[in-house]
């Protein structure tokens, strides 16, 4: 999969910019703060998902402006591809090849990236939000589904947290509680079922990058914090009897402190290092090596499910890696087409090939 070219338009601190792809390393240079990562940020919201940097629509629009515009040409094994994004301050309009699309979700599926920014850097030593929000992110842009069923988890919990609120007001609120349970159990299952199987294929590809980085000195394992409570055999409905078990024995704990405790929005991801945990007993350089495994993992796992080879997109990443590890992943992307943000671009004099831009005051110069 390649990106021929992005044109964009009042997004964020650029008024109108156009730049035409190369087919593998794209460097695009400059000071801080100049609209280098508003690039990449634009081509990532074609994935389908939100942006990476938690950003709401209304955010996209330049100052002053009440619209922004992206355009994004590219190409997958079979065809050809265009897409637009427009954002205004009340709506959103999204095309694929000239249709229109109820949402940028029915995106998914058509356009694959994976981000690597200096943030994921600090997955590993983060809190299980973090660990949450890349797991769900490499999940929704894999599974259409998935996003479905997470959406309506935390639709349906919001909803439950609002009710143990209100709990005093009235016992009859407590048969509401009943439908709420359940249908939290139904959707925690679904959830979890994807979790599970990800995390399975996630482990193997991240045990091999990572021998790769260490140079087989060491190894590590990549757990899902409900695995230890699930046999792998156990079906869908076997999981949803399970949640729905952990939900009513926490009411009591859940009513005295208003809010939900179990569920997969307290699940975590583990990572051990010769079986010690890397959140705990890593050093810098190893849980950056960590990070690294799981990205570059994600990257391997989207190019085996769907049969493309995801675009990467490294936000002044480099920067953040010593000479081995940024040899270790532009060795690994090779295959790739690549967008490379730095303010440096002698970092990346390495790079055969490819186009460079300068970019300044969200213009290329």
């Amino acid at each position: 999969m390649t990106v021929d070219s992005v044109k964009i338009n009042n997004f964020r601190n650029i008024t109108d910019l156009t730049l035409s792809a190369d087919e593998g390393v794209n460097v695009i240079y400059g000071e801080n703060a100049q609209g280098k990562t508003n690039i990449l940020e634009s081509i990532w919201l074609f994935t389908g998902c939100k942006s990476f940097r938690g950003a709401k629509d209304a955010e996209f629009l330049k100052f002053g402006e009440d619209f922004a515009k992206i355009n994004l040409k590219f190409k997958d094994n079979s065809r050809e591809k265009q897409s637009e994004i427009i954002f205004s301050e009340k709506k959103k309009n999204v095309s694929l090849n000239g249709i229109s699309l109820r949402s940028s979700a029915e995106l998914i599926g058509s356009f694959y990236a994976v981000i690597f920014s200096p943030v994921h850097l600090s997955l590993i030593k983060d809190g299980p939000g973090a660990r949450r929000k890349f797991l769900d992110t490499a999940l929704c842009q894999l599974k259409p589904k998935y996003a479905e069923y997470l959406a309506s988890y935390k639709k349906v919990l919001m909803h439950r947290n609002a009710l143990l609120k209100d709990l005093y007001m009235s016992t009859q609120l407590y048969d509401v509680l009943d439908s709420f349970d359940d249908q939290l159990a139904r959707y925690a299952s679904a959830v979890i079922v994807e979790r599970l199987k990800y995390i399975d294929i996630l482990s193997e590809y991240s045990m091999n990058i990572y021998s790769g980085i260490s140079e087989n000195k060491e190894n590590i394992s990549v757990f899902y914090s409900k695995s230890k409570e699930i046999d792998k055999n156990s079906s869908p409905k076997d999981i949803y009897i399970q949640e729905l078990e952990k939900i009513k024995e926490a009411r009591k704990e859940d009513v005295i402190y208003k809010t939900t405790s179990v569920g997969p929005h307290r699940d975590d991801i583990e990572i051990l290092i010769n079986n010690v945990s890397a959140r705990s007993f890593g050093s810098q350089g190893q849980q950056r090596s960590c990070a690294l495994a799981l990205k570059l993992g994600e990257s391997e796992i989207i190019k085996k499910v769907t049969g493309e080879t995801p675009v990467a997109l490294l936000d002044d990443v480099m920067s953040e890696l010593d000479e081995k590890r940024q040899d270790y992943v532009l060795n690994h992307i090779t295959d790739r087409q690549v967008f490379l943000t730095c303010c440096d671009p002698s970092q990346v004099l390495r790079l055969c090939g490819g186009k460079s831009f300068e970019i300044k005051d969200g213009e290329i110069i």
